[in-house]
């Protein structure tokens, strides 16, 4: 904690971080964030407040199996916005490396570069040796 009684910021792209816990779980408030990705913009979690978003931590671009995962959520897409949500895609590679992978398989779904890995820290999503582990998050409407 700092002096003023807010959690101290967990690095860049990280906004905020629910005191007393390592990672956010039912019914916590999930941490905010803002981080560059595809399409040439900047993508906040509090952007999407009033909808369900639907969070993607996937290891890296290009390997096999998440480039299935992706195309999947891509594909089925339209389903999540029958639902009203918003399906963002975090990984630790740069935007440029992004660009390219969603060129390469017509991705539809934003992919957003956590390059310091502070929302990975955030969301406890990093294994033993650094790497996201590949995890889901369903955030409700109201963050």
């Amino acid at each position: 904690m700092t002096d003023g009684g807010q959690p101290p910021e967990d690095g860049p792209g990280v906004l905020q971080r629910p005191v007393g816990s390592r990672h956010p779980g039912r019914g916590d408030e999930a941490p905010g964030f803002r981080l560059d990705g595809t399409g040439g913009r900047s993508y906040a979690l509090e952007d999407y407040r009033g909808e369900p978003v639907v969070l993607v931590f996937y290891p890296a671009d290009h390997s096999p199996v998440c480039t299935q995962q992706l195309r999947s959520y891509s594909e089925d897409l339209g389903l999540f916005e029958e639902l009203g949500a918003a399906v963002l895609c975090l990984s630790p590679q740069d935007v440029a490396t992004h660009e390219d992978f969603s060129r390469l398989h017509d991705l539809k779904v934003p992919l957003l570069a956590d390059t310091g890995k502070a929302v990975g820290r955030a969301y406890d999503v990093l294994g033993p040796l650094g790497f996201y582990r590949r995890s889901i998050f369903v955030v409700g409407p109201d963050g």
